[in-house]
Parts: structure tokens; C-alpha cells; sequence
């Protein structure tokens, strides 16, 4: 079920109070200045279009389409966010946000953005759809609304382009470094320093009116040094709000004294808060580029440094206070773009290889144990019955969650950085041991907490990364799963003639890894594909097919359920003769197999099968037998569903006393069950 829309649109109160610099849980910091750029920009929804004045008509009624450009650090996201505030009402089905650069600098997948719009919309994502089919669905969707869309850090014109609505009633505010020259009828709202009084403030914010009224003409002096620019500011009253006895005239004459090639006023910053930290910090520090998009909790810190969950958390805190990194939402830091270049040089300068590639064996191996117990939270529930405490029993308490809804809330606020993980494991060591188990376990943690067919489109993400590098590599035992696993997707959300190509494919693969697994299961799949398209002749091949493979192998449980796949092919068909050979060979299996449920629902087939071919006292033997078959596996609702039909052949054989006693049995078999009501409308 989708959430209501009051917490899938941005809601204007919420973009009223996010900051200039950090996110910190609703409490940040005020934007300050850039009065003049506010303007331009309101000024600029209402001017005459570019192509309008050079005597070209536009080509089809299109969004006002605004840019701020300014380099990483500029202020740029603020001055969007707050110019966004300002002409929030009048756009009253309110903002949909969505970042198109990752924190650590990875261009976030034009497919990727779109389907975050459309969550933000309350709009179903078709899995495996392609860009263009998102595309249209975005713009159908925004289609009379009068919203915002923000899209912040676009690095080229063609990731935005797929994002652009066709209507004039949207507004697009796009941040970007540069001008976007592939976008039409644009004007770059290009960003320099903050001025020296807008900088004051800004330190003021962090350290106070007091500090400032000392020494202004200091303060002023360190406005300047920094450039004016909102990151450097951050970094600086960031370390002079953790040294309150340092002179403001004292910080602003160090910064002018640092070598000329300190990476401009952003680099002086940095550099007097990282020399000011304690070597453990540092390191902590340096390996936070490994962080998966940037984001990082405790628990990454934690395994990057190698020190305690808690420790890590302080230490993070302290960095949120420092400017190094900046809060978000439950629990989460974000590693800020424009201090990742400076961070992954001296990740590469400071730290050894061997060192780099154990911090991040330790990381992914971490998420890895923490995927286990997530999925293990929502594998039984909550209710006397569940046995996750017995399963975590080898994991530390550190990583365990206390219920089934903290697993949920932390696989939801981590899917981006669970997903980059992966995809840096893949990148990494291809398909070795540690990546294979990362994609595992989040495929398996998304299936469990969200069901397949909700997981869906994360899910076709995970699988065709697999597929790419098995392609690349011809891994090709690796390939036919990842196909099949994309097939099925694909069957089980009702893209059926995908999913029968997709299953081809991997039978190709699997004959080439001479994989007679993945072979067989292609097979049956592909027959499965063709059952749906109600072409019962090719599907009954294809079962056949992989039967005899089954037989050859000596596959026993398989010969038996082929059998009776190959028997509701030909009950669909109208083959009843077919039909019951087949599920007859079935039964007969199961019975070999000591499977008992296997053998009552066997036998359950030919009952429903004899009734169709007109043969009830037949029938009506078979189901006697089949009801005592359920009765000793203990399943109920088989059990009663052959009562039922029971019931109905004995009507039909003009005995309704006898069939009376057999639809109370049903009932009593029921109970409250919430599906009585389809058992005892019939069983066929």
C-alpha cells in the first residue's frame, strides 16, 4: 500500500524549515543573503522566454525551467531550497525533490530519478520499464498539477532532460555547477561568494553574536579569507564553535598564513579543521570516501575505522559540528560533494591499499550481517511463534533490531546506500564470494519486508547488475541465474512475453555453462511462460522437454511436479484423457516420495478432472481418497475444499443429505478462516 500523499510530496512546511549547510532532524541553520539572486530568479518565472525573443515559438507548452549554477560549496542547494520557500504557494500541489549526483560524486541513474519522482508522486513505478516508458509516466502524472520539482546537482542537460514536464503549470529549479547548455530557454542564475556582511552572519550563526561584536573588523577579515563561500564559513565556525577560546583575528590570520596551494579558501578550511583532530579521527575521517553514495551511519563508520558502533556515532556527531559531514534523517550523515575530492586525495595519499581494501571488506561484510538480520525480523513475525531471537543468536547485539518495524525503517532509509553497496562489491571483486552474499542478502531482506512484486523495481536493479558483469566476463552459470531471476520478475508482474524471452536466454546460458539446473529449470519456466499465454501446445512441449531431462537425472521430486504441470496443461487444453495419465504418474510419484500433501493434492486434480469429464462416481471416489490423504498431512484447507466438491458431486448424484454432512464437515474445518468464503463458493 502506498503511503498518502502528505508524506510522498515534499510538504511546503518541511522545505520552509530545511537549511543553508546542514540537515539536521528539522532543527538547521537560517539561510542568509543572496537577496539580489532571489530576485533574479523570482523575476525570471515571469520573463519572456529566450526563444520568444529571438522570434522562435516554442514547441509545445513546456515548464519554466530555472538554474542555479555555482561550484560545489557555493551555497547553490540553499539558495534553491530557499527560493523554493519563497514561491511555495504558488504551487499548491506542493515539491518533489530529487538529487541526480550522489553525495560521493556518482551520477545517480536517469532511470533511477525518474522512479523517485513518481514514489514522490504516490505514481506505481512498472518494474523493468525503460527510461522512455518512465518518462512518459512522470509527465502524464504531473499532467494539471501545479507543483515544484527540484532537482538538485544535475551533472549534463541530458539527465534533466527525461525529467521535464510538458505543462506550464510546473516550476523545475535545477542546481548544477555549470550551464546547462543542452536545456532550451534557460538563463544560469550563476553564483560567486556570499558578501562580507552575509558572511558574518553566517559565522555568527554558528558561534554567535558575542564573538563577533569583540573584533567585528576580525570577523569580517575571516568572512574574506573564506571567500565568501557557504562551505568554507561552515568549516571555520564550525572549528571556532568547538574552540570557544580561540580569537576570531587569530583563525582568520592562520588561514591567510596557509600555503598558497591549500585548494583556495574551501581547502584552507578544511585543512584547519583536519589538522585539529586527534590521529583516530583522522583516520576515521579518511576512509569516509568508501562510504557507499556518500551516506554513512554508525555502523559504517564503525567497520571502516574499526571501532565500536558507539564510538563511531560520537565521532560522527562531531563531524556534523565540524561541518565535515552533515546530519539526515534517522540516524544517516550525508559526506558533503565538495569535500569528497579533498577527502578521497588524502584517502590516497595517507592510507595504505592493503589497508583501503580491508576497511572496505570490513563494510561490506558489516551490511552483509545486517542484511541477514533484517530479513531474519520479517521472516516469522512478531507473534508467539517467532524464532528470530534463536536465528540471530551468533550475531552481536549491536546488530540485531529490536522488531520488525525498526528492520523495516532501517532497509527503507538505507536502500540507496544498500543498492550502491552493491554495486561498488560488483565493481570491485566481480562476482566473488563478498558480493555474491551482499546481492543475496538484500535481495532476500527486499523480498521478505516488501513482498516481490512491491520490491520489484530495486530488485531489477540488483539482478542487472549481476547480469552485466557475467555478460562482460561470460560467467556464464552467473548469467542464466541473474536471467532467470529477471524472468521471473518479469512473469510476476505480468510482463509475460519479457519474461519467455528472458527465460530463452537463459537456457541458452545454461547450456553453455553446461548447468543442468539451470537448463532444466529454463525449460519448465518457458514452458510455464507459454502456459500463461494460454499457448497449451508449446507449453506442454516445453514441460515435456524438461521432464525427460528430470527422468534422464533421475530427478524424482521434479518428475512428479512436471507431471502435474503437464496435467493442468492438458486439463486447460480439454485433454481430459492426457490429463488424468498425467496426474495419475504424479500421484504416484508424490506416494514414492512419502510426500503426502503432494500425493492428496494429486489426487485432488483428479477429482476436479473426472467431474469435468463427466465421470462423478469415479470422481467421487478419488476425492474420498484424497480426504483422507489431507486429513493425514494436516492440511485444513484442502481438506475442506474436497468436502465441497464432494458436496457438489453428491448433489449432482441426487444424495443432498449425504452432501450436507459433507459441506458441515467443510465448515467445521474452516472455522474463521478468512478465505472460507472462496472454499465454500466451490473448490473448481
Amino acid at each position: 500500500m502506498c503511503p498518502p500523499r502528505s508524506t510522498r510530496v515534499v510538504a511546503l512546511r518541511e522545505l520552509r524549515s530545511q537549511p543553508e549547510g546542514r540537515e539536521r532532524s528539522g532543527s538547521v541553520t537560517d539561510f542568509v543573503g543572496r537577496r539580489r539572486e532571489l530576485k533574479e530568479l523570482r523575476e525570471d518565472i515571469a520573463r519572456t522566454g529566450l526563444d520568444t525573443l529571438s522570434g522562435r515559438k516554442a514547441k509545445s507548452p513546456r515548464a519554466r525551467v530555472l538554474l542555479v549554477a555555482g561550484r560545489p560549496g557555493s551555497g547553490r542547494t540553499a539558495l534553491a531550497e530557499a527560493f523554493v520557500r519563497e514561491v511555495a504557494d504558488d504551487y499548491p500541489d506542493g515539491v518533489i525533490k530529487v538529487r541526480l549526483t550522489a553525495p560521493g560524486g556518482e551520477t545517480v541513474a536517469t532511470e533511477r530519478a525518474i522512479r523517485t519522482l513518481l514514489e514522490g508522486l504516490g505514481e506505481a513505478t512498472p518494474p523493468g520499464a525503460a527510461e522512455d516508458e518512465l518518462s512518459s509516466t512522470l509527465r502524464t502524472a504531473l499532467a494539471g498539477r501545479r507543483m515544484i520539482l527540484l532537482v538538485d546537482d544535475a551533472a549534463d542537460p541530458y539527465q534533466v532532460d527525461a525529467l521535464l514536464p510538458d505543462t506550464p503549470e510546473c516550476l523545475v529549479v535545477i542546481t548544477a555547477e555549470g550551464p546547462l547548455t543542452g536545456i532550451p530557454d534557460v538563463r544560469p542564475c550563476t553564483l560567486g561568494g556570499l558578501d562580507t556582511p552575509s558572511g558574518v552572519q553566517m559565522l555568527a550563526q554558528r558561534i554567535g553574536d558575542t564573538r563577533i561584536a569583540v573584533d567585528p573588523r576580525a570577523a569580517e577579515d575571516l568572512a574574506e579569507e573564506c571567500g565568501g563561500q557557504p562551505a568554507a564559513l561552515a568549516l571555520v565556525g564550525g572549528w571556532l564553535a568547538a574552540h570557544p577560546k580561540a580569537a576570531v583575528s587569530d583563525v582568520a590570520k592562520q588561514l591567510h598564513d596557509m600555503p598558497p596551494g591549500t585548494s583556495g579558501p574551501l581547502g584552507r578550511g578544511f585543512r584547519l579543521v583536519y589538522e585539529s583532530l586527534p590521529q583516530p579521527a583522522q583516520r576515521t575521517l579518511r576512509l569516509l570516501p568508501l562510504a557507499p553514495a556518500g551516506i554513512v551511519d554508525s555502523h559504517t563508520a564503525s567497520a571502516l575505522a574499526g571501532c565500536s558502533v558507539a564510538a563511531a556515532q560520537s565521532t560522527l556527531e562531531d563531524f556534523a559540528g565540524l561541518g565535515l559531514v552533515r546530519h539526515s534523517a534517522n540516524g544517516l550523515f550525508l559526506l558533503p560533494g565538495c569535500l569528497a575530492p579533498l577527502l578521497q586525495a588524502l584517502l590516497e595519499t595517507k592510507e595504505r591499499a592493503a589497508e583501503v581494501e580491508l576497511a572496505r571488506a570490513r563494510m561490506l561484510e558489516r551490511t552483509v550481517r545486517l542484511l541477514h538480520s533484517c530479513r531474519i525480523m520479517a521472516e516469522t513475525g512478531e507473534g508467539p511463534h517467532f524464532h528470530g531471537p534463536e536465528k540471530l543468536d551468533g550475531l552481536p547485539r549491536a546488530l540485531r533490531f529490536p522488531d520488525r518495524r525498526a528492520a523495516a525503517t532501517w532497509l527503507d532509509t538505507r536502500l540507496p546506500a544498500l543498492s550502491a553497496a552493491a554495486a561498488v562489491a560488483v565493481a570491485d571483486g566481480g562476482l566473488d564470494t563478498l558480493a555474491r552474499r551482499l546481492v543475496a542478502a538484500l535481495v532476500r531482506a527486499l523480498a521478505e519486508h516488501r513482498g516481490t512484486a512491491a520490491a520489484a523495481p530495486e530488485l531489477y536493479g540488483l539482478h542487472r547488475l549481476v547480469l552485466d558483469v557475467a555478460e562482460r566476463r561470460n560467467l556464464h552459470r552467473e548469467q542464466a541465474a541473474a536471467l532467470l531471476n529477471l524472468a521471473d520478475l518479469d512473469a510476476e508482474t505480468g510482463r509475460t512475453q519479457e519474461a519467455l524471452e528472458r527465460y530463452r536466454a537463459a537456457l541458452d546460458a545454461g547450456r553453455a555453462a553446461s548447468d543442468p539446473y539451470a537448463t532444466g529449470r529454463a525449460m519448465e519456466s518457458v514452458g510455464g511462460a507459454y502456459q500463461e499465454l494460454a499457448d497449451w501446445h508449446r507449453a506442454a512441449d516445453w514441460f515435456g522437454r524438461a521432464l525427460s531431462q528430470a527422468l534422464a537425472r533421475g530427478e524424482r521430486a521434479d518428475e512428479a511436479r512436471l507431471y502435474g504441470r503437464l496435467g493442468n496443461v492438458h486439463t486447460y487444453a480439454g485433454r481430459y484423457g492426457d490429463a488424468l495419465r498425467s496426474w495419475r504418474t504424479a500421484a504416484a510419484g508424490y506416494r514414492k516420495l512419502a510426500d503426502v500433501p503432494g500425493q492428496a493434492k494429486a489426487l485432488s486434480e483428479m477429482a476436479r478432472i473426472q467431474e469435468y469429464a463427466g465421470r462423478p462416481e469415479e470422481s467421487l471416489h478419488t476425492c474420498r481418497e484424497a480426504v483422507e490423504l489431507a486429513r493425514r498431512a494436516g492440511d485444513l484447507r484442502l481438506q475442506a475444499a474436497l468436502q465441497v466438491r464432494l458436496a457438489d458431486t453428491l448433489d449432482r448424484l441426487g444424495d443432498p443429505a449425504a452432501a450436507r454432512l459433507h459441506r458441515s464437515a467443510a465448515d467445521r474445518l474452516l472455522g474463521d478462516d478468512p478465505a472460507a468464503c472462496e472454499i465454500r463458493s466451490g473448490s473448481d
